[in-house]
């Protein structure tokens, strides 16, 4: 196992700073220099953490609101920016998501020194988070899985696995296209692919979406990586049946890149899942109701840990849970 860098170094400052509560900081794990948000007190000994894995051209930050609500609730909780993304180092050359595998086996053991953690994760968050719960030897209480791709996906996600246009456009175009006019295309289609209603989305979060994509080039770049992560996907799953970890299926109704339809057949999948439904939800739900969300997260772990809940859920007392 690769040494893990146990001091946190001060993180520099982030156009989502987000509340004090929220610490910051950089560690290692698999040989990866990540950022690391952290929350509440230190566990106590057999209680375990939330560890939460974000998803796709994301970083820890979408949960920052989700933490800030966690911390209130005193629930020790860990986000960290996968490799590749945020403030990590980049993916090397090769196979993206045995190179993830490594990376968050490596973050469950460390996070795992007060008991074992339950794992939420969004989109490819929610993937990694699944392929980890396959493997016995790690110490994973529960898993929480939002909107994990690879099942049934919209046809947008179908579309860029077989050949996206900008890769086509590049091919084809006599001049590169102007940053400006990728910029502008960005901030239009990010709000309406993430938040569930595009008037609702947060300017921050959508910017530090926008800001993967300052030009043309390196918005091809990541649409193909893109592509690459679509291929491998379809195997990503061979191993479901070796689950036997309580999992929380959380498929979202407005979600235009993960279909409702991949929750429910992930849900079949693993015969003794439960399957919660929100129709109001798109794809980062953690965004459209990281006060909901945190309740969901508060709640399954207390579940799992077979622990007293700290305060009433509104988002499991309404009819949305179903399987």
């Amino acid at each position: 196992m690769t040494a893990v860098q146990r001091e946190i170094e001060a993180a520099p400052g982030s156009r989502l700073a987000g509340p004090e509560v929220v610490r910051a900081g950089h560690r290692s794990f698999a040989g990866v220099r990540t950022r690391v948000l952290e929350v509440g007190p230190k566990p106590k000994r057999g209680t375990g953490r939330l560890v939460l894995l974000h998803g796709y051209c994301d970083s820890a930050d979408t949960w920052r609101p989700a933490l800030a609500e966690l911390a209130a609730a005193g629930i020790p909780a860990v986000a960290v920016d996968l490799p590749g993304f945020g403030e990590a180092d980049p993916l090397r050359p090769g196979a993206m998501l045995a190179q993830l595998d490594a990376f968050v086996a490596e973050v469950v053991r460390f996070y795992s020194d007060r008991g074992k953690v339950v794992l939420g994760g969004n989109s490819l968050g929610g993937t990694m988070s699944l392929r980890a719960a396959c493997r016995d030897e790690l110490p994973i209480a529960g898993v929480v899985s939002i909107a994990a791709p690879g099942f049934v996906d919209s046809w947008l996600v179908r579309t860029v696995g077989k050949y996206p246009l900008p890769l086509r456009l590049a091919a084809s175009l006599p001049l590169p296209v102007p940053g400006f006019v990728v910029r502008t295309i960005a901030e239009f289609v990010v709000p309406r692919l993430l938040y569930a209603d595009r008037a609702a989305a947060d300017v921050a979060h959508v910017a530090r979406f926008t800001g993967l994509f300052p030009d043309f080039r390196s918005t091809t770049s990541r649409l193909d990586q893109a592509r690459q992560l679509v291929a491998e996907l379809a195997e990503a799953y061979e191993g479901l049946d070796g689950i036997t970890v309580p999992l929380l299926v959380v498929a979202c109704g407005k979600d235009r890149l993960v279909t409702a339809a991949a929750g429910r057949r992930l849900h079949a999948l693993v015969p003794h899942s439960r399957l919660m439904l929100r129709e109001e939800w798109g794809h980062c739900p953690q965004l459209d109701d990281p006060v909901a969300i945190a309740d969901l997260l508060s709640y399954f772990r207390a579940g799992v840990l077979h622990k007293k809940p700290r305060r009433r859920s509104a988002a499991l007392t309404q009819k949305a849970a179903v399987g």
